[in-house]
């Protein structure tokens, strides 16, 4: 699937979901040069969903109690003889999530706010940044997708605020390529429009920690 293959992920985001620091990722990086995630121009690391795949499967080794270093071994030969690391469908029932949406566009709110519908998620629609902070505020969403061009190009300053509000997670979308400037407000990820359904349900996912891909079976 093209979209395992786009860098999305911040790097606070993969620590986030996979309970592995940052200093270990950047460590990883330099000493097995395996999971080298690409650099955006202000010099972010952008982690694609292939190679968080690869680093779950590296953390999973070594909880396992292998050292770090065999762990990256395994890895290598398992990506060399084209395997799919054992990922699975998660069957398990989704919780009733709340996600904020800000976007500026009333017609491609809807359409997002269908698709997360879709997958059984609640949505609270904010179509200017002041609705959005007040919202946020007063039902507290566990993730917050924020179009970048709300309110006139406030979308960065609306996901440093929900960021330091204390937000788990934030994604930003824009049809802007605005990704330095969102993962400098703390976005945890970010998407170019238009945005593609799956990818876009696949990100919110991720974040939220509910992700097929993911999960091992248990």
């Amino acid at each position: 699937m093209p979209h395992r293959n786009l860098p999305v992920y911040s790097i606070s985001a993969v620590e986030r979901m996979l309970s592995i620091s940052a200093a270990t990722l950047r460590n990883w990086e330099e000493r097995y040069s395996l999971v080298k995630p690409e650099r955006s121009g202000g010099g972010h690391r952008l982690y694609t969903r292939s190679q968080v795949e690869q680093l779950r499967f590296v953390k999973e080794r070594i909880d396992e109690g292998l050292q770090p270093a065999e762990a990256h071994r395994l890895l290598g030969e398992r990506l060399e003889r084209g395997g799919d690391l054992g990922l699975v469908v998660d069957r398990e029932p989704k919780a009733r999530l709340l996600i904020l949406l800000a976007e500026r566009d009333p017609y491609a709110a809807e359409f997002a706010e269908f698709f997360l519908h879709t997958e059984g998620y609640d949505v609270a629609v904010a179509l200017d940044f002041d609705d959005a902070a007040r919202k946020y505020e007063q039902l507290v969403p566990q993730l917050a997708v924020v179009e970048l061009l709300v309110s006139g190009g406030s979308g960065v300053e609306l996901c440093r605020r929900l960021k330091a509000s204390g937000v788990p997670a934030c994604l930003a979308i824009s049809a802007l390529e605005a990704r330095d400037e969102a993962l400098g407000a703390g976005a945890d990820a970010f998407l170019q429009k238009p945005l593609d359904p799956l990818q876009f349900i696949s990100t919110v996912k991720d974040l939220l920690g509910k992700s097929a891909v993911l999960q091992r079976a248990t």
